[in-house]
């Protein structure tokens, strides 16, 4: 029976509701979970919105007859497709170990989305339905807008519209060009015609792309070039993530074949509250009831009672796609908008008071911007954070302050707590403004005072400097300092609460001596580590680029964790205190002449006896050891790459070492052919077939 409260799903709610047509079906790679937090909800929330007949079309089988592509019959407008939760990192672990869950399908369930589900979704559909236009966005989609590195099948790849043959791609967070393509098919724009629409992507013919005066152009190597040179890819995708961190960026095109992919430049970004709308839709705030009997949605789960305050990062790691995907400039809803939403939260069944979550890609990002635009407008840094952070941006955390005592002193709120990320290295900011420390310092105590659950997340993600540059992230040294303030506040307040640092294993430049040292730090802090992973090279991202052509973003020689016994040997010091591994750490150790790490880490009693070493304050205290170790870690380094990739051959070189390879293999034959075979044999005057003895 058809809920009012969902959009439709099947042909019975169409006839329910007496639609004998549908304008857009949305193919969906997740479960209908009808929450902001969906991306599929706010694309088909935002189309009804505007007037339009919905339908979506969560994980329809692709194994059988085709049944289910089938059931809501042939759109008047087009058909949409997201993936939802990237269907690879969703189906493999880093280890390229398939999961047996997935948290996007009810009762956890795996096996319900295809591998690369955007691809497979599109080819049923253009085989289903060739005149009806197809539009892609979402994750998946928005990440493989041009050539990648793709992990799964190791491989680069061509951008997915190639893959596809989509007539569009809407990437990013895309309502604005959404809202514009929806106005002018209401004209009568043909679907061909949607060629100008900021932050789309589509295919046009070699040689034949339609010019446009309002965009300056920016042409990369084409897929064919980037097949054939590791750096030129490399240098391809530094170019796009320039183009990313801008606020006017220019048109990208890149060649496939006899097609050119043309990238449409995004649009500026959001206003402050200009947000609002895509979480203020009729949303039913829940999965959809057909999913009852087959259990739970455990993402929808994880974030029933959490509130999304901003989008957008300017911390720009480079093992991140958010700046790819939602931008480094922070788009923030309205203080009225949170609290409006806090009200409908208190209100829905199982509420009991605790707000799980209030923040976004970083917690304590809120509404932070450049104090100077002009200056933002004209910058093209990737991080706004390191190597130091950029004395134009205003990191007050004035409003996110008032935003949690608003919050807090809710009638109906017992507990707000912050589960996303803080960006500890802002509120350890080396400034002269007397003010600003003590804003910091501030919301530091607030934070620890009234809003951890017991367990605060930070990621540090590694403790060598070199590692940590590569990342794009602060020294460790800031982790010491913070890890101290949290523990003093703890004790003030009488409260036993612990940080959960985040570490990353196996990223690209990473070697077992850095893993070394960084088991050693985190013993010597009092952790055993749980919240670890092996890196994974996810598409458009500077650090899945250095993994594939094993260069650094300069163009340097880089050593790369590849094999699984490589990784395998880096994420074994994570588990330090598990007896099992000790043997193997300990023979590693000693291989690398550590002996001194070596001591301390597998010790049982040094911590007793007062004996600790910090590598990383070693290096920013003393100068003669960094410079040492700078020259140790080089030569390591140096011994672990391998050699220079070879450059691929030409057709003439490939035709030339063939016919060499032909006349070599004649001349073999003819030499045991006794037809060839005439005429004296050449005495061998040496070795032992020699026939005239010693």
């Amino acid at each position: 029976m058809y809920d009012p409260r969902f959009l439709p799903i099947c042909k019975e709610d169409l006839d329910e509701l007496g639609w004998d047509y549908v304008d857009v079906i949305i193919i969906s790679a997740d479960a209908y979970v009808d929450h902001p937090c969906f991306g599929h909800a706010v694309v088909g929330r935002l189309f009804e919105h505007e007037g339009l007949r919905v339908a979506i079309l969560p994980q329809p089988n692709w194994r059988d007859d085709l049944r289910d592509f089938k059931k809501l019959g042939r759109p008047r407008m087009f058909f949409a497709i997201s993936s939802g939760m990237d269907s690879m990192v969703n189906h493999y672990t880093a280890a390229k170990r398939l999961r047996s869950d997935d948290a996007f399908t009810p009762g956890n369930k795996a096996g319900f989305r295809p591998d690369y589900a955007t691809y497979t979704y599109a080819k049923i559909l253009k085989q289903l339905y060739p005149d009806v236009p197809l539009m892609i966005g979402g994750l998946e989609s928005s990440l493989r807008r041009v050539t990648h590195y793709d992990y799964w099948s190791d491989r680069l790849k061509p951008s997915i519209l190639f893959d596809t043959q989509a007539d569009l791609l809407v990437y990013g967070m895309g309502e604005k060009p959404l809202k514009e393509m929806i106005r002018l098919l209401k004209k009568g724009v043909p679907f061909s015609s949607l060629n100008s629409i900021p932050q789309t992507a589509y295919l046009a013919p070699k040689g034949n792309v339609p010019k446009n005066n309002h965009w300056e152009d920016l042409r990369l190597a084409s897929y064919e070039e980037c097949l054939e040179s590791k750096r030129t890819q490399m240098e391809n995708c530094r170019k796009v993530d320039i183009e990313c961190n801008k606020w006017f960026q220019r048109r990208i095109l890149q060649d496939v074949g006899e097609q050119t992919v043309v990238i449409n430049p995004a649009y500026p970004p959001l206003e402050y509250g200009e947000l609002d709308e895509s979480f203020e839709y009729p949303y039913a705030r829940e999965p959809h009831p057909r999913y009852k009997k087959r259990g739970n949605v455990p993402a929808f789960d994880m974030i029933k009672f959490s509130i999304n305050t901003h989008r957008g990062c300017f911390g720009g790691c480079s093992f991140c796609a958010i700046n790819a995907h939602q931008g480094k400039f922070i788009a923030s809803r309205s203080r009225e908008s949170i609290l409006r939403e806090v009200d409908l939260i208190t209100k829905m069944d199982g509420f009991a008071g605790t707000i799980t979550d209030l923040g976004g890609p970083s917690a304590n990002m809120y509404n932070m911007r450049g104090r100077d635009q002009s200056r933002c407008q004209k910058c093209a840094r990737a991080s706004c954070l390191t190597p130091k952070i950029c004395d134009n941006m205003d990191t007050h955390h004035k409003e996110i302050l008032e935003l949690y005592r608003e919050v807090r002193n809710h009638p109906k709120v017992k507990h707000l707590f912050i589960g996303s990320g803080v960006r500890y290295d802002m509120l350890l900011q080396e400034t002269d403004d007397e003010e600003l420390r003590k804003d910091h310092e501030e919301y530091a105590r607030e934070l620890i005072d009234y809003h951890v659950s017991g367990r605060l997340k930070v990621a540090p993600e590694h403790t060598s400097d070199e590692v940590l540059k590569l990342m794009r992230k602060p020294s460790f040294t800031l982790f010491h300092k913070f890890k101290e303030f949290f523990d003093d506040e703890c004790k003030r307040i009488g409260k036993r609460q612990q940080i959960i640092p985040y570490f990353i294993s196996s990223h690209p430049g990473c070697t077992e001596a850095d893993m070394a040292e960084l088991a050693l730090e985190t013993k010597q802090l009092g952790f055993q580590l749980e919240q670890v992973q092996d890196f994974t090279p996810t598409p458009m991202t500077i650090a899945t680029e250095m993994f594939y052509s094993e260069l650094s973003p300069d163009g340097k020689p880089l050593y790369v964790a590849k094999t699984p016994e490589q990784k395998r040997s880096q994420r074994q010091f994570f588990f330090w205190y598990i007896p099992e591994n000790r043997p193997q750490i300990r023979a590693t150790l000693e291989r690398l002449k550590l002996g001194k790490i070596g001591r301390l880490l597998l010790s049982r009693s040094a911590k007793a006896e007062g004996k600790e070493f910090f590598p990383s304050k070693e290096r920013e205290n003393n100068a003669e050891y960094r410079e040492r170790e700078q020259q140790k870690r080089h030569e390591r380094s140096t011994a672990l790459i391998p050699k220079k990739e070879k450059p691929r051959w030409t057709e003439e070189e490939r035709e030339k070492f063939r016919r060499e390879r032909e006349e070599r293999a004649e001349r073999q034959r003819r030499a045991k052919d006794p037809a060839f075979n005439y005429g004296p044999k050449k005495k061998v005057r040496f070795g032992k077939k020699n026939p005239w003895g010693k």
